[in-house]
């Protein structure tokens, strides 16, 4: 990467002292590992509406489906509106993010299941931070993922295959969109997208396949925005073995039947979990070395993400 792909980030995660306490949440994984790979966009809605550090905390009061952020001990101090602007601010700002990276539990950050105070009774934890509830909604393709989930290496794993996607789909749309490059684009992705759900990889591939018959930038953002939802979907083992014993059908004339039978015993392997995913794959990518099949050697399944990041050494 000439250019190192751009990451929201709440920015007390990144050790800046912005919490309503004046401290911060430093997170190693973020500002260690990320650092070498992205560029990293910290942010702190409370702050950039002006509130400062320290604070008075806030919460989420009312309505589950669509709370309000106040004050529990200033009478009347009221931010929802600051923070459900400002989400839409930060849309229009960081229209080339890739991905974000929010605080869990945060009244205006968190990305699921934030404490809501529903009349006095014990809060239920059904709510989404304002702020991050208002990004979300102005781009709904966009990966956001909380901190505390990123200990989860599936999902650690999902995240950041769903960020260079999103990366890959925008260096496409400054190249300038063609009709062959979105059916290129599509066929690239088609073991990433079986490793989720065959049928919808049918159902996307349906999609691009009317193309010509309608016009391409509404079918372009259809489909991304369908694709995206689909790659949430976590790649369970079952999966992964049968896109695996997929492209193991590549090499039935390419290996030596001691060869294949390696591989089969890795695959198998994984499925059982007894080793994880980088096994199969990185001697199936061996194999695909020697291989002249254009079409495998642009599958993105292979390398989703830089291998620095180790995702795959987990799941």
């Amino acid at each position: 990467m000439t250019d190192k792909i751009k990451l929201g980030v709440s920015s007390c995660l990144l050790g800046n002292p912005v919490r309503f306490d004046g401290g911060h949440k430093h997170h190693s994984f973020i500002t260690g590992t990320l650092t070498q790979h992205f560029d990293l966009v910290a942010v702190c809605p409370e702050m950039a509406i002006g509130l400062g550090a320290p604070r008075p905390s806030l919460r989420l009061v009312g309505k589950p489906e669509r709370p309000r952020v106040v004050s529990s001990k200033i009478p009347g101090l009221d931010v929802t509106d600051h923070l459900e602007n400002y989400g839409k601010r930060v849309a229009g700002l960081l229209d080339e993010i890739c991905g974000y990276i929010v605080k869990k539990d945060s009244p205006s950050c968190g990305m699921e299941r934030v404490r809501v105070y529903v009349d006095g009774k014990m809060p239920q934890r059904s709510g989404v931070g304002v702020f991050t509830k208002s990004l979300m909604d102005a781009m709904p393709w966009l990966p956001v993922e909380e901190e505390g989930r990123l200990n989860d290496p599936v999902l650690r794993e999902n995240f950041f295959e769903r960020v260079f996607v999103c990366h890959r789909w925008q260096k496409l749309q400054k190249k300038g969109l063609t009709p062959a490059s979105l059916v290129e684009f599509h066929a690239a992705h088609k073991y990433m997208l079986m490793s989720r759900s065959q049928q919808d990889y049918r159902r996307l591939g349906q999609m691009v396949a009317r193309v010509g018959k309608e016009p391409l930038e509404q079918l372009a953002q259809s489909y991304f925005l369908a694709l995206m939802d689909v790659l949430k979907q976590r790649a369970s083992r079952k999966r992964q073995s049968n896109v695996l014993y997929h492209l193991l059908g590549y090499f039935k004339r390419q290996l030596q039947s001691q060869d294949k039978q390696e591989l089969v015993g890795l695959i198998e392997n994984y499925r059982q979990g007894q080793v994880p995913l980088v096994v199969p794959v990185t001697l199936m990518k061996y194999h695909l070395k020697s291989s002249s099949n254009r079409y495998l050697l642009g599958q993105h399944y292979f390398d989703p993400y830089p291998q620095g990041l180790s995702l795959r050494n987990s799941i």
